[in-house]
């Protein structure tokens, strides 16, 4: 089965850069997404990030774009999303999720999830 695990999170002040890691095993097919949602306290779980196995292409939200930045390493089995520039409103837990096939922005989409990591933006 899939299997993800979300590192990196923590509390930094607004401006600050961070990188979050989404560590992956057990695709059994080369046809995949691997995306980044987002849930604060009291609010939808939101869509912030995508990449495509097979051929590199990327989505970001019209909210992050600009400052972050998803990528992946094969070598490692690891995709990346790294966010600059924070922002108190970037604070959420931070899930990474998959699916086989073309990426969604539904959550409801997504077979395969991480526990999340917490992401704190204050001063």
């Amino acid at each position: 089965q899939v299997q993800l695990v979300e590192s990196g999170g923590g509390l930094v002040q607004p401006g600050d850069s961070l990188r979050l890691s989404c560590t992956y095993s057990g695709f059994t097919r080369e046809s995949y997404a691997i995306a980044w949602f987002r849930q604060a306290p009291g609010k939808e779980r939101e869509a912030v990030s995508c990449i495509v196995n097979s051929d590199g292409s990327t989505y970001l939200s019209d909210s992050v774009k600009g400052r972050f930045t998803i990528s992946r390493d094969n070598t490692k089995n690891t995709v990346y999303l790294q966010m600059n520039s924070l922002k108190p409103e970037d604070t959420a837990v931070y899930y990474c999720a998959a699916r086989y096939g073309a990426p969604r922005v539904g959550v409801n989409e997504y077979d395969y999830w991480g526990q999340g990591t917490q992401v704190t933006v204050s001063s």
